[in-house]
């Protein structure tokens, strides 16, 4: 503007001049603006260089730290001047300004064009497989979900990354990511970054210690019979044998006198097998979940799941306090930065299928991206145990019975000698859990669910004693659980041994009495009974006989032969799966079973396992 007053002064000098121009004023006044306009042109052209620079620097990703990250395992970033003030200036303020006003002229043409606003920048000066990671990255943070889950399928497929990449996207990624790739399949382990650093115990302190100083400090009142017990008998045994370590009284009597004996071998993994059986109760309420969060649990249980890599009871005491907390969706941020995730991820893996599968449960309640559900203690999912693009088109449900578990009810035979033998990874031949190994290979499409329940022959061997669980309890508790599993939402199928029929039967006719409900009544497909005793069974006779020396408990008194509950449950559900016009396929054993090392009894007999009760009924040699 400057520029253009001078000259217009220049140009009317030169026209209202009434004396002849003289030729060196004349050429004086040129050179004059032949050198005003040259510096004009050459300092802006300066700064507008300098400006240019500047914002290619700003926009440019370091190659320096890829070239770097190249030979390490992690990321180098450059420090910046933490005083504001130094960079404050005029100049900064310019160039700031001038900032703004680029990146809000490349958005524009950005959204005119449809492209990615970022997409441009990402691609500076890196190679095309760097910019993958910070794209899939990207991608991963997207407000869309299909986009996210898109994201992370690319990231566990992805297995031609140096290692530094995946460290790039350990550290750089969110929770839902994280959990996403810890629930896929072909995942690399070097997604995940090591838990970070315990926090030291207290001088002259030890984990026991701080094991029973955590469940001591739970709520103590307001609790069922059986937390009342577990949390008692924990205190207790721990308080006997902190007292016998450091030199003090040994207890004599009470339940302390079958372990003073063993103080001196393995003191604390006895007592804290009964503080993680009691924590276990106290984490099934949502409430004292908040209370172990908040008194520094998540840490001490990772501390007792490192010290206790060889003992599996341990772990998956652990890992079922973990699954009952990641139910509370407000500790799912506390439970990912404590370092779980990593430490399941690794577990998923694993080829014992009661590690990965309770790992499995633990990491489907974190994902509320792809799962809706709900896994309660003692529900399982067999198949699928990751992310899986396939269409889920049916439930199957496996029961167990009297002293069974989801696990080992359904395994192939009981021989140890045959274990060893068989190589765990002849899967074709042999398994230890053969609906998840042979019939999730058979029939992908299906959701396979084992559940657990405490049950026991005598109340000697009774986990709880004050625990008095009848079949209609046992029947509305899982029926609950399976609810909030999902099931009922597609079609069921029911497979049941044992007493674990009784319980299906049960469950069906109280379902059938609950508007609530109404869906698993409506989905059920068809029921199979193996080795059901529909009409009782001989153990109940056989531990009347001996009762003050077994001393019943009161599944097996509710198994007595032609009892009129049963005889009752079995005509109601004979005339219900008429009615609803159920499939039912029933198993009839043939042989005796050896309860122990000594007993040898055939528990359910033929006529007692409904042989002419069902239209379709098979002998089994076993």
């Amino acid at each position: 503007m400057s520029l253009a007053a001078y000259c217009v002064i220049c140009c009317r000098r030169i026209g209202t001049s009434t004396s002849p121009p003289k030729s060196g004023t004349h050429w004086r006044d040129i050179r004059n603006i032949i050198k005003f306009t040259g510096s004009l042109i050459l300092g802006g052209s300066l700064f507008l260089t300098y400006e240019v620079l500047a914002l290619k620097k700003a926009v440019t990703l370091d190659t320096q730290v890829v070239e770097r990250e190249k030979m390490k395992s992690y990321i180098y970033v450059h420090t910046v001047s933490l005083d504001k003030g130094e960079n404050h200036g005029i100049a900064w303020q310019a160039r700031k300004e001038l900032h703004k006003a680029v990146r809000k002229v490349l958005a524009t043409s950005a959204k005119i064009l449809r492209n990615p606003f970022a997409d441009p920048f990402s691609t500076v000066d890196i190679e095309d497989h760097e910019c993958a990671v910070w794209l899939l990255l990207r991608k991963s943070k997207s407000d869309d979900k299909t986009t996210r889950l898109e994201a992370v399928r690319e990231m566990s497929e992805t297995h031609h990354w140096h290692d530094y990449q995946y460290r790039i996207i350990a550290q750089a990624c969110d929770p839902k990511t994280l959990i996403g790739l810890a629930r896929s399949e072909e995942s690399d382990l070097r997604f995940f970054l090591l838990p970070p650093p315990l926090p030291s115990l207290k001088e002259d302190s030890s984990t026991e210690e701080e094991l029973r100083q955590l469940l001591a400090s739970l709520p103590q009142t307001e609790l069922d019979e059986c937390i009342q017990y577990f949390t008692s008998l924990a205190l207790s045994e721990s308080s006997q044998s902190l007292a016998a370590q450091k030199g003090g009284l040994w207890c004599f009597g009470g339940n302390g006198l079958p372990y003073a004996e063993s103080f001196g071998e393995v003191p604390s993994a006895t007592v804290e097998m009964f503080c993680l059986e009691a924590i276990v109760k106290h984490s099934e309420i949502s409430t004292h979940c908040d209370k172990i969060e908040a008194n520094g649990g998540l840490q001490l249980l990772q501390r007792l799941y490192r010290l206790h890599k060889d003992c599996p009871k341990v772990q998956r005491n652990i890992m079922r306090v973990i699954g009952n907390m990641a139910l509370n969706e407000h500790l799912h941020s506390s439970i990912v930065r404590s370092g779980w995730v990593s430490i399941m991820a690794e577990a998923m893996k694993s080829p014992h299928i009661m590690e990965s599968s309770h790992a499995a449960r633990i990491l489907a309640n974190l994902d509320r991206e792809t799962v809706q559900e709900k896994y309660q203690d003692g529900v399982y999912v067999l198949h699928p145990q990751y992310r899986t693009s396939q269409p889920i088109k049916a439930d199957v449900l496996f029961i167990h019975g009297l002293m069974g578990a989801a696990f080992k009810t359904w395994r192939q035979q009981d021989s140890e000698q045959a274990v060893i033998e068989k190589p765990m990874e002849d899967e074709d031949r042999y398994t230890t859990c053969w609906p998840k190994t042979w019939l999730a290979k058979d029939c992908p499409a299906l959701r396979i669910i084992s559940v657990e329940y405490d049950t026991s022959l005598s109340d000697w061997r009774a986990r709880c004693p004050m625990e008095r669980k009848s079949i209609a309890f046992r029947s509305n508790e899982l029926l609950r659980k399976l609810r909030a599993a999902g099931v009922g939402d597609r079609p069921v199928v029911w497979i049941s041994h044992s007493m674990g029929g009784l319980l299906v039967k049960k469950m069906l006719l109280e379902a059938s009495t609950k508007p609530e409900m109404s869906t698993v009544i409506n989905n059920t497909r068809g029921i199979i009974f193996y080795s059901v005793p529909h009409h009782g069974s001989r153990l109940a006779e056989y531990s009347v006989n001996i009762r003050y020396l077994l001393f019943p408990s009161l599944e097996v008194k509710e198994l007595s032969k032609d009892s009129p509950a049963l005889k009752t449950l079995q005509d109601d559900f004979l005339e219900f799966a008429k009615d609803k016009n159920f499939q039912v396929l029933n198993f009839v054993e043939t042989l005796p079973t050896y309860i122990g090392s000594m007993i040898k009894l055939h528990v359910v007999p033929v006529e007692s396992a409904g042989i002419h009760s069902f239209e379709t009924c098979w002998l089994l040699d076993a």
